[in-house]
């Protein structure tokens, strides 16, 4: 389908997907994240938008899934799965079928890796790989990515991150206005617990080739891929562009600075 086809606050950057059948959820977090087919023969981790956590951490997902993409990570494809409200009516769980009503329309599909499994232990991964986790993590302020919760996985031998929506911390502040970039982009990170902490010292190393690839254009380039619908607009930024925008002076302040890099331990 050609971008003018697309329904008004769907994006031409992402592939959107009708979700043909709820198959489980997956117990993980408060989200409540499920496995959903598609009409395109496909199978998708949703997450959906009517879940507690709101929007905003699908924006998330999209945003840093994009920057991993261009650092050279693996990260899931991304869809846009369109939700019935007819799906809700053939599941007996009570909880699943509030999340499927609150959900209808379009939610973020995260292409589902057969036969891979989660990290949960001693990370092997090459230290350049693991700087460039740790250094998109604390660009991203993305606080999920511990020993205890890695949010990794291994498919066919690869490292691929995942779960991106605890980054960007900044917009949930935004319920009264969208705030200031320069402090957003004075933030210190904190690299202690994250799996790949000992990959600070390369991480700082590495940082003008990691950066190199992220400017402005490439921050207009990974909002464009937001769906209007997840966009909640605030004062200050009343329109999804003015707010796909706001993202944009942030991440850009980000990059101008460099406060927020992990600190080599002594």
């Amino acid at each position: 389908m050609s971008s003018a086809g697309l329904p008004t606050g769907l994006p031409t950057g992402l592939p959107t997907v009708t979700v043909t059948r709820y198959v489980t959820p997956l117990h993980e977090g408060g989200s409540l994240p499920g496995v959903v087919e598609g009409d395109d023969l496909g199978t998708y981790v949703c997450k959906f938008r009517g879940a507690g956590q709101g929007a905003k951490v699908l924006v998330a997902e999209v945003i840093v899934s994009a920057l991993a993409t261009r650092l050279g990570l693996r990260t899931p494809r991304l869809v846009v799965l369109d939700l019935d409200p007819e799906l809700a009516r053939y599941e007996a769980d009570e909880e699943v079928q509030d999340l499927l009503n609150a959900s209808v329309g379009p939610n973020l599909g995260i292409d589902f890796l057969p036969g891979s499994f989660g990290v949960d232990g001693q990370v092997s991964a090459a230290d350049d790989e693991g700087a460039r986790v740790l250094w998109l993590d604390a660009f991203t302020a993305n606080v999920d990515r511990s020993w205890r919760n890695p949010n990794l996985l291994l498919w066919h031998g690869d490292l691929w991150v995942i779960d991106h929506g605890a980054s960007l911390y900044f917009h949930h502040g935004w319920r009264s206005g969208v705030t200031d970039p320069a402090k957003f982009a004075a933030q210190p990170w904190d690299a202690g617990g994250h799996v790949f902490e000992t990959c600070a010292r390369r991480a700082i190393e590495l940082d003008a080739e990691i950066a190199a690839p992220l400017d402005r254009d490439v921050f207009i380039e990974v909002l464009d891929q937001v769906p209007d619908v997840w966009l909640e607009t605030v004062p200050g930024a009343e329109t999804p562009d003015a707010l796909r925008q706001a993202y944009v002076d942030f991440l850009l302040a980000r990059l101008g600075t460099r406060q927020w890099l992990p600190a080599v331990a002594r």
